[in-house]
C-alpha cells in the first residue's frame, strides 16, 4: 500500500489576494464611474438629478472620496493586528495611492475651476483660509508617500528610514479630516462622523502598538 507524504497530500492554501484586488479595483473606481455618469449621463444608471454645478459636484465627490479611501488605510494596520490577517497588508499600497489620487484631482479641480491656475490667487487664498491651507498641506505630505510606494524606493531608502517617512499619513489624516470639518459652515454629522472615525484608528493603532 503507497504512503502518501502527508505534506504532498495537504491542499494548496489558494492566495485570495488577486481576486480580491480586482474588487476592490472596483469599489476604488466607482466615484469616477459615478461621477461621470451624474455629470454627462445626467444619472442614468446612478438615479442621480441632473447637475447644477458640476464643479462642486467634482470638488465633493473627489475630496470625500480621498478622505475616506485615507481612513480605510488607515485601518489596515490596526485590523492586521488585531485579526491576525497579514495578507490585508498588501492592500494598504492601493488604496493608499487611490487616496492620492482622489487628492489630487480634488486639489486640481480647485486649481482649474475655481482659480483658472493663476498662482497668485492660489496662493492668497490658500494663506487667508485655513480650511484650504490644511487641505493643501495634507495633499503636499501625501506627494513624498505617493512616490516612494514603490518596492524600489523601499531597497533605496531601507526599511527604517522608508516606515519613518510613511508615518506622514497619520498627520495627512489628521489634516484632511481637519479640512473637511472647517470648511463646513453649520456643524453637521457627517464631519463628525468621520472625525470620530479618525480618533477611533488612533487609539487603535496605540492600543495595538503599546
Amino acid at each position: 500500500m503507497p504512503i502518501t507524504s502527508p505534506i504532498s497530500s495537504a491542499p494548496a492554501t489558494k492566495d485570495w489576494v488577486p481576486a480580491a484586488k480586482v474588487g476592490v479595483w472596483a469599489v476604488l473606481l466607482a466615484p469616477i464611474a459615478i461621477l461621470a455618469d451624474r455629470i454627462f449621463l445626467f444619472g442614468q444608471f446612478t438615479g442621480g438629478d441632473f447637475v447644477d454645478d458640476p464643479v462642486e459636484l467634482i470638488q465633493h465627490w473627489t475630496g470625500t472620496a480621498s478622505m475616506i479611501v485615507l481612513l480605510l488605510t488607515l485601518a489596515i494596520t490596526p485590523f492586521r493586528l488585531l485579526s491576525g490577517i497579514n495578507k490585508v497588508q498588501r492592500f494598504r499600497r492601493l488604496l493608499g495611492l487611490f487616496s492620492f489620487l482622489y487628492a489630487s484631482l480634488h486639489v486640481f479641480s480647485y486649481f482649474i475651476f475655481d482659480q483658472r491656475m493663476q498662482l497668485g490667487p492660489i496662493a492668497e487664498d490658500v494663506l487667508e483660509r485655513n480650511w484650504i491651507l490644511v487641505g493643501f498641506l495634507a495633499w503636499v505630505l501625501l506627494i513624498p508617500l505617493a512616490v516612494t510606494s514603490t518596492s524600489g524606493w523601499i531597497r533605496r531608502m531601507g526599511g527604517k528610514r522608508w516606515n519613518r517617512l510613511h508615518k506622514l499619513i497619520y498627520p495627512a489624516g489628521g489634516l484632511i479630516v481637519l479640512h473637511f470639518l472647517w470648511q463646513t459652515k453649520v456643524l453637521e454629522t457627517e464631519p463628525l462622523v468621520y472625525t470620530a472615525v479618525l480618533l477611533v484608528l488612533f487609539i487603535a493603532r496605540w492600543w495595538v502598538r503599546r
